[in-house]
């Protein structure tokens, strides 16, 4: 049963959400969810699956231990930037090297939005809130490129602006056999409305990439620079 939904109106989160009710509609009991603390945790009560609200940052180890007891299911893990970029990172960096049969959605807004605007490890340089008055100092995290060093199969970034790609993708990306990696530039429209950069800055990759060729363009934007931003499968084995 789900339930009333209460992320902002107007949240971006409704396109992935849109996403995969199309992709898991007539099928729900062949999936299985996991999700992570934050607004991106709260799509679990909107979909009519089996799953698990798992503690901040192991939506991973959870969702490998579904596909283990029941390797028949469909497994998707949902986290946010926060959420597996900064105390999930290391079940991230040795999910890319198990190469399970599941698939992880990153929802990535570049902010901690639940707990109101503080900066996550990709926000880019600059970024002012009421945890980085001055501004945040450190070089953001690039996922795509650490995703392509650790030997990740199947690599892309969708864009929530962008929504027939987006479940074009997360549907690649379910059918894909092994680890896949889907990172959705999620604009908060409270917090960090970077909606109009991306719209300037995105482009679509058209053509299925070598490695050297992928890992090229996921050096062209680094998250904080003024470069383009391609979205699509930049990998995939």
């Amino acid at each position: 049963m789900t339930t009333q939904i209460t992320w902002c109106p107007g949240c971006t989160n409704f396109a992935i959400l849109n996403a995969v009710k199309n992709i898991i509609k007539g099928k729900e009991k062949e999936f299985a969810i996991t999700t992570g603390i934050g607004c991106h945790g709260k799509i679990y009560d909107y979909l009519d699956t089996s799953g698990v609200y798992c503690l901040h940052g192991r939506t991973l180890p959870v969702a490998f231990g579904i596909k283990m007891a029941r390797p028949e299911l469909k497994v998707m893990a949902f986290s946010g930037d926060g959420d597996i970029y900064a105390e999930g990172i290391s079940h991230l960096i040795h999910m890319f090297r198990y190469d399970a049969d599941l698939t992880l959605v990153v929802h990535d807004n570049r902010v901690f939005s639940l707990t109101t605007g503080q900066p996550t490890p990709t926000t880019e340089k600059g970024f002012k809130s009421k945890a980085s008055p001055q501004g945040v100092k450190e070089k953001p995290l690039n996922p795509i490129k650490l995703a392509l060093a650790s030997g990740c199969k199947f690599v892309a970034r969708a864009s929530t602006l962008h929504p027939q790609q987006l479940q074009e993708i997360l549907e690649r990306a379910v059918e894909h056999k092994g680890f896949s990696f889907v990172e959705i530039l999620q604009p908060c429209i409270i917090f960090h409305n970077d909606s109009e950069m991306i719209k300037k800055k995105a482009y679509k990759i058209e053509k299925k990439l070598p490695y050297k060729e992928a890992w090229e363009k996921a050096c062209e934007w680094d998250y904080d620079d003024g470069g383009k931003i391609p979205i699509g499968i930049f990998y995939e084995v």
